[in-house]
């Protein structure tokens, strides 16, 4: 996005369609078979209007007046698509011949400061989900209908953001992503990496490739805004610096629009990879997994948690997981682990935290679990992993309702009305549950 040369931004550019910028749609392509052919390249706004054209394997359109992609819930009109319009044509025998391809384009920018996580030059905050695919009906893998159900249940907690944990997920959930404004960090399937051997040659050169794949697949969704390389590597191991400053450099060389992360639950001092990052991911669970039934603990050990990771780094900081398992239907007063009283009160605690950091440097919240999935059949698993919101079948947790209240008013806290006297182009500047 270029704002052109003399401009100052208002309380038009924050909320309005944009009509002071420059969009620029970079593109490549390449056509397998024939050498002989010629390419047209149109984009189309949501109209139908061809606002922009070119010829050739390689260009760059400029969009006047261009219409921005904004996350959902952080604009009156979030998501504006374009249509990238290419034809081939070719001469046979028969004459002419001509075929065309669309692909849906968004026009956005993605930025990292110090403090802040920025979208189109404005402050971004997440607060979303991390997810997996599964249900209890097909299991694992895409579902078109529970894809369905899964975006309306998004819209309404209030979730801009979801990480793809811990894989790449199919291509329909990001073109889903594209059209409702959900914003994406797009995770590889980097999972497991613990062990020494993990860090070789063979291994690193494999994981290079992973991302290259993960690169070229998803690079033109505009809700792909940020890419992760891992999850949980022991990160604190000898070769895991070497490790992430070559996976992360060759990840930024593939892209440099974005900016790269890997998600942590190593220690501040002892993590060796995140010098390389962006952004810093942090998994966490407080009175989970130690310090059992004692929440109190809780905003001690998280604020500690963020002022030692920023101190370190100087980076903005995003609390990736967190989280309680829940069965439904058990309730317990005082809180006991594996109530719903005692998850909802678990993410009372954070959030009393992540209030207070994010007026700094905390750049968002993923809760861990959209929904409860199945695991191996372990002690510590009752049937699956239940730090869900919502069941397995899509259900409502306590949890849910608390997170929905949240979001909402976050939606409201981050979001900015236009100042006094500039363009009014909202009916009303607050959301209502």
């Amino acid at each position: 996005m270029d704002p052109g040369p003399g401009h100052e931004g208002g309380a038009e550019d924050w909320q309005c369609p944009l009509l002071c910028h420059c969009g620029l749609v970079d593109y490549q392509i390449f056509v397998q078979g024939s050498e002989h052919f010629q390419l047209e390249v149109r984009l189309l706004d949501q109209e139908g209007k061809v606002v922009a054209q070119g010829t050739g394997c390689r260009g760059q359109l400029q969009v006047p007046n261009a219409h921005l992609w904004w996350p959902y819930l952080m604009h009156e009109h979030p998501a504006y698509l374009y249509s990238l319009e290419v034809r081939v044509t070719t001469q046979t025998a028969a004459g002419p011949v001509s075929d065309f391809y669309t692909l849906p384009v968004g026009i956005r920018t993605v930025e990292v400061t110090e403090r802040q996580f920025l979208i189109n030059g404005k402050p971004f905050y997440f607060h979303g989900v991390n997810k997996h695919e599964d249900a209890d009906i097909r299991g694992r893998g895409f579902d078109w209908a529970l894809l369905v159900k899964d975006f309306n249940l998004l819209r309404w907690l209030g979730a801009n953001a979801f990480r793809t944990s811990h894989y790449p997920y199919a291509e329909e959930v990001l073109q889903l992503c594209d059209r409702y404004g959900i914003v994406v960090i797009d995770e590889s399937p980097g999972v497991g990496i613990v062990l020494a051997q993990s860090y070789g040659n063979r291994s690193l050169q494999h994981h290079l490739e992973v991302m290259g794949e993960l690169v070229r697949r998803d690079k033109n969704h505009p809700a792909v805004v940020m890419w992760s390389v891992a999850n949980e590597p022991a990160s604190f191991l000898p070769p895991a610096g070497y490790y992430f400053k070559t996976l992360i450099a060759h990840t930024k060389a593939l892209d440099p629009s974005r900016p790269v992360t890997f998600v942590t639950n190593s220690n501040y001092e002892a993590d060796l990879g995140a010098p390389y990052v962006d952004v810093i991911c942090v998994n966490s669970y407080y009175s989970w997994y130690h310090d059992y039934g004692h929440l109190e603990v809780i905003p001690l050990q998280l604020a500690t948690q963020f002022e030692n990771w920023y101190r370190t780094y100087q980076k903005p900081i995003i609390q990736s997981e967190y989280g309680a398992g829940a069965i439904p239907g058990f309730h317990q007063d005082p809180p006991v682990m594996f109530s719903e009283e005692y998850q909802k009160a678990l993410l009372q605690q954070y959030h009393m935290v992540l209030d207070e950091k994010r007026k700094n440097y905390v750049v968002g919240e993923l809760i861990w679990n959209f929904a409860d999935f199945m695991t191996d059949q372990a002690p510590q698993r009752v049937m699956g992993n239940k730090k869900g919101i919502f069941t397995r079948q899509r259900q409502p947790k306590a949890a849910a309702f608390l997170l929905r209240e949240r979001y909402w008013q976050l939606a409201n806290d981050t979001r900015r009305p236009p100042a006094a006297g500039g363009a009014q182009c909202l009916e009303s500047g607050l959301f209502h549950v």
